[in-house]
């Protein structure tokens, strides 16, 4: 196939390329000026004209990934010019382009903090300006859809993705452990579901190249689910040590948030620590796979099988 990738050079898009460029043509559209792909366009979604202009011909499907995801994204609107009106300048490309098949990347964070368990068809209610904007840019999918029977639409909401080379807050909760410097807010058995990398790419890989015209919604995350204490007690295992984390009840840790947040308005720092970070860290964050299951997907590897390496990875960094 013809792929277009707008965000290639990001994680998940970095492990996606170098798979799909085994059998494919494949061009990365991303801001980011560099790339190790030959066919890297440097482009932002929120420029229209200059979309149109680096848009490869020929394409077969478009594998949108590019978002403002991180916490501290300033001005707010950000969250919006981007995952929203870039969204619907790419399909404005699309159509011009003549091209009826995407891929999108939304999230879990739509449906917000501390529901149970919900499945692709419980309600939505994001608690932050990225869920918001994310599913305000899948209801601008959902209407391109809807306006052409010829149109194919593949949403997936990843939960929270980790491995070698993310520096997100999975990474930096995970360096905490191993450097025995982490702080437990909360009792630790809130629910969280996680995503490894290279399993989500595959994933992405088996719908794009498995699913027929239509419209398609997956939730996407590596089971078992752990809590946040049962994640501790694993890279414990791989570490081969015991940590004895440090223990500060939720209402301090979100006190001590809220405070770093004022600070960093006054003062214009960016804080590692802010009261989103917290709430989400203590929330439980649990989301039914069953969907994807249904294409019959095997990852290839197991929940633990990723911690360990990026586990590992991390090690390896320290020590260097």
């Amino acid at each position: 196939m013809n792929i277009c990738i707008i965000g290639g050079s990001g994680f998940i898009g970095t492990y996606l390329m170098e798979l799909l460029s085994k059998n494919n043509i494949v061009y990365n559209l991303d801001k980011a000026a560099d790339s190790n792909n030959i066919n890297h366009i440097k482009v932002d979604v929120t420029n229209h004209a200059a979309l149109v202009a680096a848009f490869p011909e020929a394409i077969d499907i478009v594998i949108l990934l590019a978002a403002e995801h991180k916490d501290n994204v300033s001005p707010n609107s950000l969250y919006y010019d981007v995952n929203v009106e870039g969204t619907r300048n790419v399909l404005r490309v699309m159509d011009e382009k003549r091209v009826s098949k995407i891929l999108f990347t939304s999230s879990v964070a739509v449906y917000g903090l501390n529901k149970v368990n919900p499945n692709e068809e419980s309600p939505t209610n994001p608690f932050n300006d990225y869920g918001k904007s994310k599913l305000m840019a899948e209801e601008v999918l959902r209407s391109w859809y809807k306006s052409d029977a010829n149109n194919t639409l593949i949403i997936i909401r990843p939960t929270v993705v980790f491995g070698p080379g993310n520096k997100g807050n999975v990474y930096n909760l995970l360096t905490q452990i191993v450097r025995g410097k982490f702080i437990m807010i909360g009792n630790g058995n809130n629910i969280k579901s996680m995503a490894y990398v290279e399993n989500i790419v595959s994933f992405i890989i088996t719908c794009i190249s498995s699913l027929n015209n239509g419209y398609y919604l997956f939730n996407y995350a590596d089971k078992p689910d752990i809590s946040t204490r049962q994640l501790v007690q694993k890279v414990e295992e791989l570490m081969d040590k015991q940590i004895i984390p440090i223990k500060v009840p939720y209402w301090i840790g979100y006190a001590g948030g809220v405070f770093l947040d004022i600070i960093g308005k006054i003062s214009g720092k960016k804080f590692s620590i802010s009261a989103v970070r917290i709430k989400k860290f203590c929330a439980t964050t649990q989301f039914s796979s069953i969907t994807a299951n249904t294409l019959n997907f095997n990852p290839s590897f197991t929940l633990f099988d990723g911690l360990s390496k990026t586990v590992s990875s991390i090690q390896s960094e320290l020590n260097n």
